[in-house]
C-alpha cells in the first residue's frame, strides 16, 4: 500500500501481514458482535457543525489526562497478546507513544513483561491490572509496577469472567501459536511476521511465566489463567488495591451510571466509560451512547474517558465535545502496528492528531480544551 491516510488502511495492511488468529483476536467482538459494530456506528451517527469566517490560526490539541500532559486527549490502551501482532509488540508502542507525547498502558496479558518495557523506554508508562485469586501474585504485580516507575495503575473491572469469542475459539488462540498443519501453512503466508517472531525471546505471557506461584512453562500456564480470573471482585478489592498502589487510579470498564458512581466514590482519579471493546457483553450500549449519561452523573467528582469504536480524530473530537475529557484507543494502532511495527504506530497516532486538529479548525475552535457540545449538530448526540 504505497500511500496510507486512514487507520482503515492500516486494519487492510495489518490483516495482510499477520497470522489470521491475532488478527481475528484484534479485529472481533464476544457472541454476535452486534455491540462491537455498535461501538463504531454509533460515532458515525453524530454530525458536526461546520463554522466558517473564523481564526483557525494557532491550533493546540494538547490536554492533560491524570495530571500528565499529552499532545492529544488520547493513550494507547492496555491490549493483551500486543506483542504477538508484532515481535516485541509493547516495546514498539510503548517507545511510538512516547516519542508522540501520549501515554502508553502495558496489560497484565501482555507478551513483554513490566520490566522489558520499562527497560527499554525513558519515560514512564501505565499499567493495566486484572484481579487474580492470587492475591500474593497480584501484590508483587503492583509492587514491579512500582519499582518500573508506572506513573498510573489502570483497574479494569469488566473481565471477572470470559466473554465467548467464537473466532478464537474455531482458531484455537494461543500464544506462542501451536503448529498444527493449519497454523503453519497461515504463518507461511506471512514471512515477516515469522522473521520478528524467530530473532525474540518474547513469545509468552512474561508478566506471568516465573511470576505466579507454580507456573514456569506454558503448559501450566493455560491452566493458571482458566482458573484465576477472580468472579468475586467487588468495591472492597479495589479499596485494598488503591491503598496498595498509592498512585493514580484509573478504573476501566464502566457502563452504567450507578458503577460510575461507585468508581468516583472510591477516590479513583479518572474512569473509563467501556464495554471492553465489544468483547464482553454482547448487546450492552456503545460507549459512545453511554457516555453523556454518566459525564452528566459524576463527571464534576471524577475525571471521566472513553473507549471503544475510536478510529479517527472526529471520533475523539465527538468523544470530547460530549464530556470525555480522554480517550483511550485499541484497535487502531494494533492495525498500525501489526501493518508496519513502531512506524505504524506512529502512523496511526499522526492520522488520529492530524484528523482532530483539522476537524476542530473546521468546527470553529482553536484549542480542544475550548470545544464543547455546540460543535455537535443538534438531535444527533
Amino acid at each position: 500500500m504505497a500511500i496510507i491516510t486512514n487507520i482503515e488502511d492500516l486494519r487492510i495492511l495489518h490483516k495482510k501481514r499477520t497470522p489470521k488468529m491475532f488478527y481475528d483476536y484484534a479485529d472481533s467482538g464476544s457472541w454476535t458482535e452486534s455491540t462491537y459494530r455498535a461501538n463504531e456506528s454509533d460515532f458515525q451517527k453524530i454530525k458536526l457543525r461546520q463554522r466558517v469566517a473564523v481564526d483557525m490560526t494557532n491550533r493546540t490539541t494538547k490536554t492533560t489526562m491524570v495530571g500528565q500532559e499529552v499532545a492529544m486527549p488520547v493513550a494507547l490502551a492496555p491490549t493483551g497478546l500486543t506483542g504477538m501482532q508484532h515481535a516485541d509488540g509493547e516495546i514498539l508502542a510503548a517507545r511510538a507513544a512516547e516519542k508522540f507525547g501520549v501515554p502508553f498502558c502495558l496489560s497484565t496479558m501482555s507478551i513483554c513483561s513490566i520490566e522489558d518495557v520499562a527497560e527499554r523506554t525513558t519515560k514512564p508508562f501505565w499499567f493495566q491490572l486484572y484481579v487474580m485469586k492470587d492475591r500474593g501474585f497480584i501484590e508483587r504485580l503492583i509492587e514491579r509496577a512500582k519499582a518500573a516507575k508506572c506513573s498510573a495503575l489502570v483497574l479494569t473491572l469488566d473481565l471477572q469472567i470470559l466473554g465467548q469469542r467464537h473466532k478464537d475459539l474455531k482458531n484455537g488462540l494461543s500464544a506462542p501459536p501451536k503448529l498444527t498443519i493449519a497454523n503453519m501453512i497461515n504463518m507461511a503466508t506471512k514471512p515477516r511476521w515469522c522473521l520478528g517472531m524467530a530473532t525474540t525471546p518474547r513469545r509468552t505471557f512474561r508478566n506471568i511465566v516465573g511470576h505466579a506461584t507454580g507456573v514456569g512453562n506454558m503448559s501450566s500456564l493455560s491452566s493458571w489463567t482458566a482458573e484465576q480470573f477472580d468472579p468475586g471482585l467487588s468495591w472492597n478489592d479495589v479499596e485494598w488495591i488503591k491503598k496498595l498502589w498509592g498512585g493514580k487510579l484509573i478504573i476501566k470498564g464502566i457502563l452504567d451510571e450507578d458503577d460510575a458512581r461507585m468508581a468516583a466514590n472510591s477516590g479513583a482519579d479518572a474512569l473509563v466509560v467501556s464495554n471492553h471493546g465489544g468483547r464482553q457483553l454482547d448487546g450492552a450500549v456503545s460507549s459512545i451512547q453511554a457516555l453523556p449519561g454518566i459525564v452528566e452523573a459524576v463527571g464534576k467528582d471524577i475525571e471521566v474517558w472513553m473507549d471503544g469504536g475510536i478510529r479517527s480524530g472526529q471520533d475523539v473530537l465527538k468523544a470530547w465535545a460530549l464530556g470525555a475529557r480522554g480517550t483511550m484507543i485499541g484497535r487502531p494502532f494494533l492495525y498500525g502496528l501489526g501493518a508496519m511495527g513502531e512506524a505504524g504506530v506512529t502512523k496511526c497516532l499522526e492520522i488520529i492528531k492530524n484528523e482532530l486538529d483539522i476537524t476542530m479548525a473546521f468546527t470553529g475552535h482553536r484549542d480542544i480544551q475550548n470545544v464543547t457540545k455546540d460543535i455537535l449538530y443538534p438531535g444527533t448526540f
